[in-house]
């Protein structure tokens, strides 16, 4: 029996922890995949890969049993030995991250806000790093760089600091990050992305935001 030179991931864990920066497709989209669509798998190399932990690669359909698929795939590894364009591909639905819809009432369909979540903010580490929780949160006139794929929100995001200790309250360093990064960690405050520059909001004990005056 041929040992196989590959392995596919399953999304759906990655998706859990990184809900606001890795994107699968939906339960309805996942429905309509069929003959003939395109669609993205994570490959992993058996064995491991010095290069990639994983590629992700296209696959066609040509058969669908229910969540049982068969595929011919229609990229180059780049570092998959013995794994070739036009291999067959055998995985569950669970195993695509993405669709590549032909059919322009399905693509405008399950067209998504996805991206949004990678404009930038700045965060206090201590967030990212989940020591701890946002405190406060303010809106100022966004930073352009014309070499940055996506915008600054304006977004300055503060740790809670009743959270931290005096040593960190001292030296708390700051990151650019894309905002879903900053979602991942703690999204109490998701509701208010839409506010407009100025706006300021500090975190009650009840775990609800309260605005507040420029001078407080």
């Amino acid at each position: 029996m041929t040992e196989p030179t590959f392995r596919l991931q399953d999304p759906r864990p990655t998706q859990k922890e990184n809900p606001y920066t890795f994107h699968i497709p939906s339960k309805e989209e996942l429905a309509e995949v069929t003959n003939g669509t395109t669609v993205k798998l994570i490959f992993s190399a058996v064995p491991a890969s010095e290069k990639y932990d994983a590629e992700r690669m296209w696959v066609i359909v040509e058969h669908r049993d229910g969540t049982n698929l068969l595929g011919r795939l229609d990229n180059t590894p780049d570092d998959i030995p013995g794994l070739n364009p036009g291999d067959p591909v055998e995985f569950q639905i669970h195993h695509v991250i993405d669709v590549d819809w032909e059919d322009p009432e399905l693509n405008a369909r399950f067209a998504s806000d996805f991206n949004n979540w990678f404009a930038r903010c700045f965060v206090d580490d201590a967030v990212l790093e989940r020591r701890a929780r946002v405190g406060f949160i303010y809106r100022e006139d966004p930073e352009h760089d014309e070499e940055d794929k996506y915008p600054d929100t304006g977004w300055r995001i503060r740790a809670d600091v009743e959270q931290l200790s005096q040593e960190e309250y001292d030296d708390t360093p700051c990151s650019y990050v894309a905002i879903g990064a900053v979602l991942n960690c703690d999204d109490s405050f998701v509701h208010l992305l839409s506010e407009p520059v100025g706006s300021r909001f500090l975190r009650t004990e009840g775990d609800t935001y309260e605005l507040c005056q420029e001078n407080e």
